[in-house]
């Protein structure tokens, strides 16, 4: 029993890590895990300090938002809302070339503006338009790499599970972030469309058809009021009239009594099941969210933060430099780990470095998330695409040039949000001056 050293809890904390990871072991289980031999080491630790920054993370009211949108998106997904949803899309973009590609990432907006989660995105839509695509001539390959690389924009356009997390821990207002997301999240929708118009040019896929004005308007009297939702959440926030958690709350009843009473396609049988899935998974990202913030409060107890922000301010990289080095960390995390531990250990760490950057912490919180969303899409840990690899019955290596292919203009219009931040902060600095003091 001793002191332990800086470089040795470091090297222990991340070796264990790792050598976790490549074994296999969940990587919320190998944040906790990793902890263990330090405790035993130091004599100033006890088992009971891991297990009280665990609870004290739980112990928020902001994140009990995260159940709540995920409910609100199970709810969309067996309430049929999807298909009111992918019927607008195809009105509003299914004329162009590449129609259903179109569609596909105009739907995926849509379900960004209502869910907050980018897995229930990729799989509600997925499942509808993957085998609809191959139908109509489309290379599965193609199907299965936009609807994974739309579907990041669920955690992108507000409202957004990661920027709860985030506005959480780092206490930024959550409505601030829900406003600054909007744009960067809207410039990706057209670059991903640029992107299918270019596809459907050389390979000569479809146009789905041309609406007529009642088609339009039977597709606009049908999701309209699915519509509403994203009005109903990011307004309540942004007029100070609800919390974060409370408008999820509100998303999620709303969502309830669209499938339950308006709709009348989820039935009192179904919702056992939905509230089943939604524990599950608010289960596995909340016991993230503990695990990691035991693993960044032993790396804070060992001064790691401090030294990583002392080396990086002393490189003088400037506020662009800075930016680049950020985005770059946070994108190859997200190759490995999932976004909301990487908040938790990363972000933290990087608070203070883009502080004394000069990066506003709202724009900081953009680069990061939009950073974390690409890695929806990366293997090995690409939630997003191996749901949609699974619905298009491949691997994913014979999916990923497509998937490289996509990203590109994505990653530019990250590149262009960190040239231009005001791209973020516009829309938060004009509705909402009083989150900017």
């Amino acid at each position: 029993v001793m002191i332990v050293s800086t470089g040795l809890a470091s090297a222990v904390l991340v070796g264990g890590f790792l050598l976790l990871v490549l074994i296999r072991v969940p990587v919320a289980f190998a944040l906790g895990i990793a902890t263990v031999p330090i405790v035993l080491l130091d004599i100033r630790l006890t088992p009971f300090f891991v297990l009280d920054r665990m609870f004290q993370s739980y112990n928020s009211f902001v994140l009990l938002a995260v159940p709540f949108f995920l409910l609100a998106a199970n709810l969309m997904n067996s309430g049929k809302i999807t298909d009111r949803l992918i019927e607008l899309a195809r009105v509003l973009t299914g004329w162009m070339p590449g129609g259903l590609g179109h569609v596909n990432v105009a739907v995926s907006m849509l379900f960004a503006g209502i869910s907050g989660s980018s897995t229930a995105d990729a799989a509600g839509c997925g499942r509808i338009l993957i085998p609809a695509m191959v139908r109509e001539g489309y290379d599965t390959r193609f199907a299965i790499a936009i609807t994974a690389c739309s579907s990041v924009m669920g955690v992108i356009i507000p409202p957004s599970i990661l920027m709860v997390v985030w506005g959480g821990v780092m206490q930024v207002s959550v409505g601030a972030l829900f406003l600054a997301g909007a744009i960067p999240g809207l410039l990706i929708g057209l670059a991903l469309m640029g992107t299918v118009y270019a596809y459907a040019k050389v390979r000569n896929y479809p146009r789905a058809g041309r609406p007529n004005w009642s088609e339009f308007w039977h597709a606009l009297k049908g999701a309209a009021l699915a519509m509403l939702t994203p009005i109903l959440v990011i307004g309540g926030i942004v007029g100070g009239i609800v919390t974060p958690t409370e408008s999820a709350i509100i998303a999620a009843a709303y969502a309830l009594i669209l499938g339950m009473f308006v709709y009348r396609t989820v039935s009192l049988r179904d919702l056992g099941g939905i509230f089943y899935e939604t524990g599950r998974f608010a289960s596995i990202s909340l016991f993230a969210i503990g695990t990691a913030s035991a693993f960044g409060w032993m790396l804070a107890f060992f001064n790691v933060p401090r030294l990583i922000v002392e080396g990086m301010t002393s490189l003088q990289f400037g506020t662009f430099g800075t930016a680049i080095v950020i985005a770059a960390l946070f994108l190859f995390f997200g190759l490995f780990i999932d976004a909301i531990p990487t908040i938790i250990i990363l972000g933290t760490v990087l608070l203070p470095v883009a502080a004394a950057a000069d990066i506003h912490p709202v724009v900081f919180a953009i680069i990061g998330i939009v950073s974390l969303a690409f890695g929806l899409v990366t293997p090995p840990y690409g939630l997003c695409l191996l749901i949609s690899a699974a619905i298009g019955g491949m691997n994913v290596a014979q999916v990923m040039r497509d998937v490289v292919i996509i990203l590109m203009p994505m990653l530019l219009i990250l590149l262009l949000i960190i040239l231009v931040p005001e791209l973020a902060l516009w829309l938060p600095r004009t509705l909402m001056p009083g989150a900017f003091r």
